[in-house]
């Protein structure tokens, strides 16, 4: 089996380990993976703040960048979601680009959906002595509906205690554009979300995707909190093999 790796922009130019966790992980899981150089931002913020013209031309780059894919795979369902629920949108009046769109949607995966309901994984063989709570990102619960994919995987890691999170579904308000555009109830939102992840006694805080992680590691920085943030992907692949 053949994966593409479609990285996303937040862990291109930030988290690069996380990035390379994914690749550890599909490896160690046999498969073969690639990462085509061409690939770029799939167009969620220009989308969101109304530029579709401009989010139609990002689209058709990362549609020809995977477009001989086998699967391709992503560290976020927010931009797998851009990808599944809005790229055949973009292009409902051009018949051409819709079916290559949809192509694509129906390639693309969020990594703990592709491990549990492609490759049948959910035993990683991973090991980590910690406690830990699960942020539910609102694009991989509403939108994609992968809601215990993460937390079967983690379940099975061997040694991690699983604190549940009061008020999962809550939003954590990050939001891309909404964090800039409306600041003092995105920071309310983080707080509040903050404040239900301490009541749960956990050492880190484990999410699948790195604007919800960013968003809350930031805040908790700027209020002197000391939890961990992890990717899902860093504590499958960084835990350590059992």
């Amino acid at each position: 089996m053949k994966v593409s790796l479609f990285v996303t922009c937040l862990v291109d130019v930030f988290y690069p380990e996380v990035g390379k966790s994914v690749v550890d992980i599909l490896e160690e899981s046999g498969v073969d993976v690639d990462f085509p150089m061409s690939q770029t931002c799939c167009g969620q913020p220009a989308f969101n703040s109304g530029y579709q013209k401009q989010s139609r031309e990002t689209a058709k780059q990362l549609i020809r960048s995977f477009a001989g894919s086998e699967y391709v795979v992503a560290p976020s369902g927010s931009c797998v979601s851009m990808i599944k629920h809005y790229y055949p949108k973009l292009f409902e009046d051009d018949p051409s680009w819709r079916r290559e769109a949809e192509a694509l949607a129906k390639k693309t995966f969020e990594l703990t959906d592709f491990l549990v309901n492609v490759l049948k994984m959910t035993d990683l063989g991973t090991a980590l002595q910690d406690s830990a709570t699960y942020h539910h990102s609102c694009h991989m619960n509403r939108e994609l509906g992968v809601k215990e994919e993460p937390l079967q995987l983690l379940s099975l890691v061997e040694g991690l205690k699983l604190e549940e999170l009061s008020y999962c579904q809550d939003c954590c308000g990050f939001g891309g554009t909404f964090a800039v555009k409306m600041n003092e109830i995105s920071t309310a939102m983080a707080d509040e979300k903050i404040k239900q992840i301490e009541s749960t006694g956990a050492n880190l805080v484990v999410g699948a995707d790195m604007g919800c992680l960013m968003h809350l590691s930031g805040r908790m920085r700027r209020t002197g909190k000391s939890m961990r943030v992890m990717h899902i992907a860093e504590v499958l692949a960084k835990g350590g093999k059992s």
